[in-house]
């Protein structure tokens, strides 16, 4: 089988992000902007080779003032840093690995991940989708801002959980 290319569909995916707020809730926030494509050579997208990438000034909490909080340099300094970057080592259907750029730092992560299936849309484009999960150290990608209140509560939990649904359309 020759290889396929694919290519994420934006008006039909979202990437979205959890960290706990004071260690007490949960604030959600999402990136507005990304692409990726993957390439592969079986219909169950076992080995394909996937990269990803978002833009950092593209970041939403519903909030505008930590939003630029986010874009700043105690945070993923967007100035310098403008893109989060993956790409895969290996995909075996259910586990995606691969390396993840956040601020210039190159670490590996492992994903888990859910093929909702194929179809065919109304326009006769074939589809696949996917759901992304997994969770990271920030610390781990040099944001280390922790922002200690008066109280000595820690502001911002170190785990961030990533929600990832993303659907990518064959090319001819």
């Amino acid at each position: 089988m020759a290889a396929t290319k694919w290519v994420l569909d934006p008006m039909h995916s979202e990437v979205q992000f959890k960290v706990k707020h004071l260690v007490i809730s949960t604030v959600t926030g999402n990136f507005k902007t990304f692409e990726g494509e993957l390439t592969t050579e079986n219909d169950d997208f076992t080995d394909a080779e996937i990269s990803f990438s978002l833009d950092v000034n593209s970041i939403d909490t519903n909030q505008e003032q930590r939003d630029g909080h986010l874009k700043s340099g105690e945070f993923f300094d967007a100035e310098q840093y403008p893109t989060i970057t993956f790409k895969s080592t290996s995909f075996d259907g259910e586990e995606l690995k691969g390396d993840l750029t956040i601020k210039g730092i190159t670490k590996p992560v492992a994903l888990e991940v859910e093929h909702g299936g194929s179809a065919t849309d109304f326009y006769g484009n074939t589809k696949a989708g996917f759901e992304v999960t997994g969770k990271i150290n920030r610390k781990d990608f040099g944001l280390t801002w922790d922002g200690v209140t008066e109280a000595g509560s820690v502001v911002l939990g170190s785990d961030i959980k990533l929600s990832i649904n993303v659907q990518f359309a064959k090319q001819a």
